[in-house]
């Protein structure tokens, strides 16, 4: 096992002051949870504030389905990358950067594999065995597998204890499973739109986000790294993550139903389309050129076999919780619905550990737990400041 570039050799080096920097964490082999071996595995990780001397004031920060570690702070000075979650990770803010140290990582599999402030192990990867890509004889990946090598990467820099995990939906999960897995070292536990189990609804979604990549011709079987990568199904893909994580409402009261092209009806011409449509594609056109169709379809699947505790029984898995856990979700969620949630909090508290839960407001339905959490700073500020 080898540790990051660099890792803590200046503990104030890693002070966060606005603008941050990706490191790399490496391992020379990592078993998964099947079993299987992956050679010189490499995730990115980024950290904001300061690890204090006992190694006890850390936020460990996992990251959602489209998402990196990107959770705060920026790249380049005057750059306009910001974080997802700037608005509660910082000085004073509910995430504390002069209070707390603040790390999240790449997973494995990540989306934007061809980000070049992303660095992922995955099917996009050159395995060494063959000096090729890995494609789909890369081995499937679970969140268990994320919280493993999530667990290694602190492990690395001598950390022992979380004094809280958070995650929004994909992160959630990864959130739920480190409180189910490892009790003895998560202190708190924060989920934000994600539930303890992936329900037979989202596994159908999830289903129909893969669907597109594997009727694109370019996609040959997950072969297509020396030759046409499957563009247009990863497109579709992505337009489907896009539409399912908002609420009709949103886009109700953001879009009309204007023309792309002033002179071209939709309902006289075939090939005439809405603006909203040339919206969506352009959107996911973008993300697409930074996205790997491969690693999508691996994500999906780890996400549709997600089961708190990594077994058979929720029960089981979810009250081997003992941390303190807070929930946060929005009732237009029609990811994880908000009926889901309650159900996975109402199992978290069965043997009398403590569960707060809170709804987010907004017409963004998923997405809220992602640009509304700022509602929630002083329930944040709160729970994490508790005894």
């Amino acid at each position: 096992m080898l540790v990051g570039a660099g890792l803590l050799a200046s503990q104030s080096a890693y002070a966060w002051d606005g603008v941050v920097e990706k490191q790399i964490f490496e391992m020379e082999e990592y078993t998964t949870q099947g079993g299987d071996t992956i050679e010189d595995l490499k995730v990115g990780w980024e950290a904001y504030g300061t690890l204090n001397e006992a190694r006890d004031n850390v936020i460990l920060i996992t990251h959602f389905f489209s998402g990196t570690s990107h959770a705060a702070g920026r790249y380049q000075e005057d750059g306009d990358n910001n974080g997802y979650w700037d608005s509660i990770i910082g000085p004073g803010k509910p995430l504390d950067t002069d209070r707390y140290y603040i790390i999240s990582s790449d997973t494995l599999v990540n989306l934007n594999a061809h980000d070049p402030n992303v660095t992922t192990t995955g099917p996009a990867s050159i395995n060494p065995a063959t000096g090729e890509s890995w494609g789909m004889e890369f081995p499937m990946v679970t969140i268990r597998d994320f919280v493993e090598v999530q667990r290694e990467l602190l492990e690395s820099q001598d950390i022992d204890q979380l004094h809280a995990v958070m995650g929004a939906s994909m992160g959630a999960l990864q959130a739920i499973e480190w409180a189910s897995a490892y009790p003895d070292k998560v202190e708190r536990l924060i989920s934000v739109i994600g539930a303890g189990v992936t329900d037979p609804w989202l596994l159908t979604k999830l289903g129909t986000w893969a669907a597109p990549i594997r009727l694109d011709a370019n996609w040959n079987e997950g072969d297509y790294y020396d030759d046409h990568p499957p563009l247009d199904g990863l497109k579709e893909a992505l337009k489907l993550v896009t539409i399912d994580a908002n609420h009709p409402e949103w886009f109700n009261d953001t879009f009309d139903r204007s023309w792309a092209e002033q002179n071209a009806d939709p309902a006289h011409n075939i090939n005439a389309r809405y603006a909203l449509e040339k919206t969506l594609d352009e959107l996911a056109a973008a993300r697409a050129k930074q996205s790997d169709a491969n690693h999508l379809l691996y994500l999906v699947q780890a996400n549709q076999a997600f089961i708190a505790g990594h077994g058979d029984s929720l029960e089981q898995g979810l009250a081997a919780i003992d941390a303190p856990t807070f929930m946060l979700y929005s009732e237009k969620d029609l990811i994880f619905t908000p009926e889901g949630v309650r159900r996975t909090a109402e199992l978290i508290e069965a043997d009398g550990t403590q569960v707060d839960i809170q709804p987010l407001k907004g017409n963004r339905g998923h997405l809220d737990g992602v640009v509304s959490i700022d509602q929630a700073s002083e329930q944040l500020r709160e729970f994490l400041e508790q005894d």
